[in-house]
């Protein structure tokens, strides 16, 4: 069984495809232990209560710097000893330190077709907006392992989604999200609890 810890920042959609994934089968051999937010007002936390899992604060600003958040954020993580940590829209960057000794063992949803619109200042709905300021027909995501670069490790799965004449950054997110970040995310966690992925010479393949 995978014991995985789920990481998010706000209202937890992607959290909520995971859960529902669970309950129909389409994540097995899968156990969310907990989930892990840095904000007090995320209603992810309410999402995960509601569903009898441990819903668990880390804000940083209950700590006197950063170095001391990432502590109390590593002595968590250790805590738990998690299979796989999921961060589904979670808007802090993971410490070196947890990259290293969680290697592997970390993957994160991203709103694009990584490499584009990818890395420091390319989150959340400022993805979408740059997505339509640059004019791209296509736009999608992805659903990569973490390293200690900013969206730079092995990619699992991506995704296209097509972006409309019409589109605001609102309508794109909400499009991009139904069409391919439900559907990734779940997918990928259902392929590493089954063993059916492995990462050779930084490419991941499934087995």
């Amino acid at each position: 069984m995978l014991r995985a810890v789920v990481c998010v920042s706000g209202g937890g959609t992607n959290l909520q495809a995971i859960l529902d994934a669970v309950k129909e089968g389409r994540i097995t051999n899968t156990k969310i232990e907990a989930v892990i937010s840095n904000n007090a007002g995320a209603y992810a936390l309410t999402r995960a209560k509601e569903n009898q899992i441990p819903a668990v604060l880390l804000s940083p600003k209950e700590y006197p710097d950063r170095a001391g958040y990432h502590a109390a954020f590593m002595e968590k993580m250790r805590e738990l000893s998690p299979d796989l940590i999921v961060l589904a829209g979670f808007l802090v960057r993971i410490p070196k330190e947890m990259t290293t000794e969680f290697e592997g063992k970390i993957i994160n949803i991203h709103p694009s077709l990584i490499p584009s619109f990818s890395g420091v200042g390319y989150y959340g709905l400022k993805v979408h907006e740059a997505v339509l300021a640059r004019g791209v027909k296509v736009t999608g995501a992805t659903v990569h392992f973490v390293d200690a670069g900013m969206d730079e490790g092995p990619i699992i799965a991506q995704k296209a989604v097509c972006v409309a004449e019409n589109d605001t950054p609102e309508s794109l997110q909400r499009r991009v999200m139904e069409e391919a970040e439900w559907i990734l995310l779940p997918q990928a966690i259902d392929d590493i609890a089954n063993n059916r992925l492995t990462v050779r010479d930084g490419y991941v393949r499934k087995v």
